[in-house]
């Protein structure tokens, strides 16, 4: 009977410590399962909202970032930038100067129409020319230049073919770009810190 008491004894040992180890692995597995449901840097960086440090740029700059696969540029303009924009509006010279042209997916509804931005000074746009997808070149000298009109007043040049953009990414009359360039949604978090891809209705 005493040897049958410490074999059972030693079963239900044997028995705890295979369910300990078996708990062990089973909340390994779990975590590791959890783990791979989690973003990656790169599904963030395809899909999610991206929150851009905005602090350091200075009047004139311009930062690139990627959101969803793609370019978006945020331009501190300076205030002759910004000055450019009603001159060219008002001399009629843009495709779209009011951007009416699909307002809801081109132009938030929250961004001044005349800079096509939140804060004068901040642009942000999809740097992606929607004629056939090139990405633009900033031209940001005034005045005659090749491919550009000698009363040049800064902007973007789409080096596929020649499609031009003001500094609010409003497309030039005569050109193959058929609308302006996209603003994303975004919004400012404080005054050092931009979203893309948010804002207080929610994400895009």
């Amino acid at each position: 009977m005493s040897n049958e008491k410490q074999v059972d004894s030693g079963r239900r040992n044997l028995l705890a410590a295979t369910c300990a180890a078996g708990g062990v692995a089973g909340l390994a597995t779990t975590a590791a399962l959890v783990s791979t449901f989690q973003p990656s840097e790169r599904a963030k960086a395809a899909g999610a909202a991206v929150e851009v440090d905005i602090s350091g740029l200075v009047p004139g700059e311009m930062k690139i970032v990627e959101w969803r696969g793609k370019p978006v540029w945020i331009l501190k303009r300076t205030p002759e930038m910004v000055a450019t924009l009603k001159a060219d509006k008002n001399a009629g010279e843009l495709a779209d100067p009011e951007s009416k042209r699909s307002p809801g997916d081109l132009t938030p509804s929250y961004v001044n129409i005349e800079t096509r931005s939140i804060k004068p000074d901040i642009f942000v746009a999809v740097g992606i020319c929607p004629h056939l997808g090139c990405s633009p070149g900033t031209k940001f000298q005034t005045g005659p230049q090749p491919s550009l009109p000698d009363d040049w007043a800064g902007g973007f040049l789409c080096p596929c073919h020649g499609s031009t953009f003001d500094l609010a990414g409003r497309v030039y009359k005569n050109k193959p770009a058929p609308d302006n360039l996209t603003v994303p949604r975004h919004m400012f978090v404080g005054d050092g810190k931009l979203v893309i891809g948010k804002d207080e209705k929610g994400e895009a």
